[in-house]
C-alpha cells in the first residue's frame, strides 16, 4: 500500500507544467547567453539527503531548523554549468537566517543531458 504524499507535495501533472514554463521562460535565455544548454536537474540519493538532514538537525540547537535551496553556478575552468546547493536555516520563516555553522550539501549528480521532467 502506498502511503499518502506530505502536505506540500504537488501532482506530477503540476510539476511537468512547472518545468516546461521553466525550460520555456528561462532555459532559452541561459543557453543564448552560455552559448550551450546548461543543466536544469540535480539528483541526489535518498541516503545523502537523509544524512544531510541528519546533520542539519543536530546542529541546529536552538531553532527548527529549514533548508533553503540556491541555485549557482560553478564559474570554472572545470564547469561553467549550472549547480545548487541546499543551506540549513535558523528557523522556518521565509526570512530566516542561513545557518553558517554548517556546511551546505552540494555535489549531487547532474543530468547530462539535461532529463526533461
Amino acid at each position: 500500500m502506498m502511503s499518502k504524499p506530505p502536505l506540500n507535495c504537488i501532482t506530477v501533472s503540476e510539476a511537468r507544467k512547472f518545468h516546461d514554463n521553466w525550460l520555456k521562460t528561462r532555459a532559452l535565455y541561459i543557453e543564448k547567453g552560455l552559448g550551450s544548454p546548461d543543466v536544469c536537474e540535480f539528483l541526489f540519493t535518498v541516503d545523502e539527503l537523509q544524512q544531510f538532514l541528519d546533520y542539519v538537525k543536530a546542529g541546529t540547537e536552538k531553532h527548527e531548523p529549514g533548508i533553503r535551496i540556491y541555485l549557482a553556478a560553478y564559474g570554472t575552468d572545470k564547469s561553467e554549468k549550472a549547480t545548487l546547493f541546499l543551506a540549513p536555516t535558523l528557523g522556518t520563516k521565509a526570512g530566516a537566517e542561513n545557518n553558517y555553522n554548517l556546511d551546505p550539501l552540494n555535489k549531487g549528480i547532474q543530468g547530462w543531458p539535461p532529463k526533461k521532467y
